[in-house]
């Protein structure tokens, strides 16, 4: 009988797109396995389509406590031979350690990984990106590793933003859930006059639901005859579709900045309060990052902050397109 293997990964959408490597490694090892994936309810559609993957669970987290109780339910019926648990912290903690898996893994910084059955160190410091991380807990499983992310996109999809690619176009994604991660409004419009040079093409402004008012804002303050903004008019799948094809894409550190590593689509990254050292950089093979540097203060944090903590947003005000 096939081996059985659970995939956890709770975090934000970047992290599910990092989490793929280990899920293409362990179906490449021995294609024979079974592999589900757990997830949060609002990022499963990363997950479409991806034909190393069984089933994708999802985790609602506006019923939180009921939703976890009833997936460790499952679980326990379906009885893994390994469960994989790339989220450090509780929550998914309490499912890797009650679900009834013969053997559990994950990083030792998750508070319930005394009950691992293998655990190791989730080291942030320079050379050791988020997906060796990650490719680390089943290194002792797979012969060879495949670093790259991935996302699948279904001729379906390509159809249905192909109206969008009639010219040369960009893609800028100017938000974040960090304020401190997002490059301010002054530095998107230069950039986008940078990019109004004398043979006509279009920018997309992409992003959610959330983030329409703020690229619309940028649209208005522009002089650019030709941006669009999609934000919350197309899905997330949609939006890496337009991205894979773009001239170039701007992004922050953020979600955009994984869908790109997974398509290898052409991206340039702002760095603001944070840094690609954490090893969440980009992983096309052209990319660019542009940050301040020879900050005392930068940077202040693995995530971002709501606001500067200095007050002064040097790591975003100062930044230079080149």
């Amino acid at each position: 009988m096939a081996k059985k293997y659970l995939i956890i990964q709770t975090a934000f959408i970047g992290d599910v797109i990092l989490a793929t490597p280990v899920i293409e490694s362990l179906k490449k090892h021995n294609p024979e396995i079974r592999i589900d994936v757990l997830v949060k309810k609002e990022n499963s559609s990363v997950l479409d389509g991806n034909k190393s993957i069984n089933k994708v669970f999802t985790l609602d987290k506006s019923k939180k406590l009921k939703s976890i109780f009833s997936l460790i339910q499952t679980f326990r019926s379906i009885r893994y031979d390994c469960i994989i648990n790339l989220h450090r912290f509780a929550s998914s903690g309490i499912i890797c350690a009650l679900s009834g898996g013969k053997e559990t893994r994950g990083f030792s910084k998750n508070p319930l990984s005394i009950f691992y059955s293998k655990k190791i160190k989730h080291i942030i410091q320079d050379g050791i990106h988020e997906v060796d991380r990650n490719l680390s807990l089943i290194d002792d499983i797979v012969a060879e590793s495949i670093r790259k992310p991935h996302i699948d996109i279904s001729d379906e999809v390509r159809q249905s933003i192909s109206s969008y690619q009639s010219k040369k176009y960009y893609c800028l994604a100017p938000a974040s859930v960090w304020k401190t991660k997002e490059a301010p409004l002054s530095i998107w419009s230069k950039l986008i006059e940078q990019l109004n040079g004398p043979e006509e093409s279009h920018i997309f402004l992409i992003g959610g639901p959330k983030d329409f008012e703020k690229s619309e804002a940028l649209k208005k303050s522009s002089k650019h005859k030709n941006i669009i903004n999609l934000c919350g008019k197309l899905s997330l799948i949609q939006s890496a579709a337009l991205m894979q094809n773009a001239v170039r894409n701007y992004v922050n550190d953020s979600a955009p900045l994984h869908l790109a590593s997974a398509l290898n689509a052409p991206v340039s990254v702002f760095y603001c309060s944070t840094s690609p050292k954490f090893g969440f950089g980009p992983l096309s093979e052209d990319s660019k990052v542009i940050e301040v540097k020879n900050l005392d203060c930068k940077p202040c944090g693995l995530h971002g902050h709501r606001s500067c903590p200095k007050g002064h947003f040097k790591c975003g005000n100062e930044l230079k397109l080149g």
